[in-house]
């Protein structure tokens, strides 16, 4: 599977979050100087989690206050029921790359 780069670490402060112009959109977390790769939509109202609500490692869709778990993509609270995509990340060097599912 292929690597992208998303940023460099320096561009991601601890409880920023950006997103990747991908298919499926994808949103990358610095949560205490880890990094984490999500799929962006929020599986219940379709917002992007990119512009939602980072505490801690817990990511709040802006929409409907859905909550999901940065780390593993859980869904926390309702509305959502469907937990998110997690994605492979990486840091090389001052990269930061994140692992794209392969396209059948």
């Amino acid at each position: 599977m292929p690597w992208i780069r998303a940023c460099s670490v320096a561009e991601l402060d601890d409880g920023d979050a950006l997103q990747l112009n991908t298919t499926p959109p994808i949103a990358v977390f610095n949560v205490e100087g880890e990094f984490f790769a999500l799929n962006d939509t929020c599986t219940h109202g379709q917002s992007s989690l990119a512009d939602g609500y980072v505490d801690g490692d817990q990511i709040e869709c802006a929409w409907h206050f859905a909550k999901f778990d940065i780390r593993t993509g859980a869904v926390l609270t309702p509305p959502a029921t469907i937990p998110l995509c997690t994605y492979k990340v990486r840091v090389e060097g001052s990269d930061v790359m994140v692992e794209m599912p392969d396209r059948d």
